[in-house]
């Protein structure tokens, strides 16, 4: 369902039965919640000081070579909004994929 390089790849996909407009029901595939790793349990590579203007796609592309990636950023420095990495002389943690 999801390629190997999203977040949601190894989740279990689930189903629910739900009403729908006609008093009847639907089945609703979703994928089960995904659990964010503890960032403790990261290994830093190395930590960027954010320049003026820079985007986190762009230094994710810089340093894990996959501007799609800035997932695991976010979980190695515990956001889940990437623009609370962008702010200006701000640090960011890099480090190596959670297996």
């Amino acid at each position: 369902m999801f390629d190997k390089s999203s977040r949601y790849f190894n989740l279990e996909t689930t189903t629910i039965s739900v009403p729908d407009q006609d008093d009847g029901t639907r089945e609703v595939r979703y994928v089960r919640r995904r659990i964010i790793p503890p960032s403790e349990n990261l290994t830093t590579l190395v930590e960027h000081t954010v320049a003026q203007g820079e985007r986190l796609d762009n230094i994710t592309a810089r340093y894990l070579g996959d501007p799609t990636q800035f997932w695991r950023v976010c979980d190695a420095n515990d956001v889940l909004q990437p623009e609370e990495l962008e702010e200006t002389g701000g640090v960011v943690k890099i480090a190596l994929p959670d297996i």
